[in-house]
């Protein structure tokens, strides 16, 4: 589905300064930080929302100053008293996706977002950077966090939602820990809830690299029950009491499947070791959605519900981008053509050589023809990001253009890996 998860990668080695030690500057706890972006597409801004502090930390504890992926925002914390970068991470929201949209320049609007940072000893200073599309940085917000603050609310100590692990093969700091959360399922749909996250499990790591790396993940199903079975679908007038107020019709798309409500996510889980976040939605309709570093939402009854979270998870967790393209060029202006996007696997070739450049045969024809998509399993596609034109893919297909298609292309395999790579080496 539609992602603004945008710009490009950044490599695995960003920051050039002295790697620190986790022990100097945090405790194994977790410094939940939750936020209000709000605005239209003519400005936008940044409010803190609130402070909490969770049990532990399921986060690395090594890059700590480094990011995989630009992503179309930011969080860098700084030792107050040194300035010295002590934590970065990446991220994209679904508010930067509704700056998109026509709505945006004649209505404003406001989204929760939660991050999860690693609890500090000394005070620190955050700051939260959000990107347009052209890269220029357009709302900022700089604040100061003191470890001994009353006001920081304790969490996850108490009332810990049902969960039991369907991976497990070590602790938080050696492994990647995905949870799966109910959405739209009753306390006595609780049992298919169990096999539907078990479904979705074997789906993701059936898929190369996932398979071949599935020993440096947790996986942990989350029993978040709703007092309605089934999800919203506004289109049909149909609206639901669930854990987490997800629905269809995101933006007007008839099949785009969020939840703005991220808070409750967060909530839902406190007390549980997690870092990336899959929920399955209890209904048949087709659709869900995938947000760099935020969520993936998908629906657990229909039957393309295998392919579809495997491609929400390559967007939420690898922060791919879409390869599929319209060939009319409805979207044709999504990404600027003048900037290389940050997802690893689209390119305008601006920056090519930050892309799969390297991956190429010699001589492979840009752009590569899709009649010889079998003696070029890695060439320069026109046609990607939902553009037809400007656009290249690595592949003429793979799960991140088409339901049908069994596997990640190549280039996307190799992104992947690198983000299991960066979480866990």
């Amino acid at each position: 589905m539609r992602t603004l998860a945008l710009i490009m990668i950044i490599g695995l080695s960003v920051y050039q300064g002295k790697a620190q030690k986790f022990s100097e500057y945090f405790i194994d706890k977790t410094l939940r930080v939750d936020y209000i972006f709000t605005g239209n597409a003519g400005h936008q801004s940044i409010y803190l929302d609130g402070l909490s502090s969770l049990p532990s930390w399921a986060g690395r504890k090594h890059h700590l100053s480094e990011i995989p992926l630009e992503g179309n925002g930011q969080i860098r914390v700084k030792d107050l008293n040194s300035q010295e970068c002590i934590y970065k991470t990446s991220f994209s929201s679904l508010f930067q996706e509704w700056l998109s949209t026509d709505e945006a320049h004649t209505a404003s609007k406001a989204f929760e977002n939660t991050f999860l940072l690693p609890y500090p000893i000394q005070p620190i200073e955050i700051e939260v950077v959000l990107f347009d599309m052209n890269r220029k940085e357009v709302a900022n917000l700089k604040h100061i966090v003191k470890p001994d603050d009353i006001l920081i609310h304790q969490k996850g100590t108490t009332h810990i939602t049902p969960h039991k692990y369907l991976i497990q093969n070590g602790s938080s700091d050696q492994t990647i820990d995905v949870v799966i959360l109910a959405e739209g399922y009753t306390e006595e749909e609780m049992a298919v809830f169990h096999k539907d996250a078990q479904i979705a499990c074997e789906s993701i790591f059936n898929h190369e690299p996932f398979q071949s790396m599935k020993d440096k993940f947790n996986v942990i199903a989350v029993a978040s029950p709703s007092i309605d079975s089934g999800v919203s679908i506004p289109h049909q007038q149909l609206w639901k009491n669930t854990a987490f107020s997800s629905h269809f019709d995101t933006f007007y798309s008839e099949r785009y499947l969020t939840t703005s409500r991220v808070k409750s996510i967060h909530d839902a889980l406190a007390g549980i070791p997690y870092e990336h976040i899959i929920i399955l939605a209890n209904t048949e309709q087709y659709g869900g959605g995938g947000i760099y570093n935020a969520f993936t939402l998908t629906t657990a009854h229909h039957p393309m519900f295998r392919p579809v979270v495997v491609h929400e998870f390559g967007h939420s967790f690898g922060g791919l981008g879409d390869e599929y393209f319209y060939d009319q060029d409805i979207m044709s202006d999504m990404y600027p053509l003048h900037i290389e996007p940050w997802e690893q696997n689209i390119t305008m070739l601006v920056s090519f050589e930050t892309k799969w450049k390297d991956m190429l045969k010699k001589g492979t024809p840009h752009p590569t023809p899709p009649a010889e998509k079998d003696k070029y399993p890695v060439g320069v596609y026109e046609g990607g990001g939902y553009a037809a034109k400007g656009i290249y893919r690595p592949a003429d297909n793979c799960r991140m253009r088409t339901n049908e298609y069994p596997a990640f292309c190549p280039v996307c395999q190799r992104a992947i890996t690198r983000i299991i790579n960066f979480y866990t080496e």
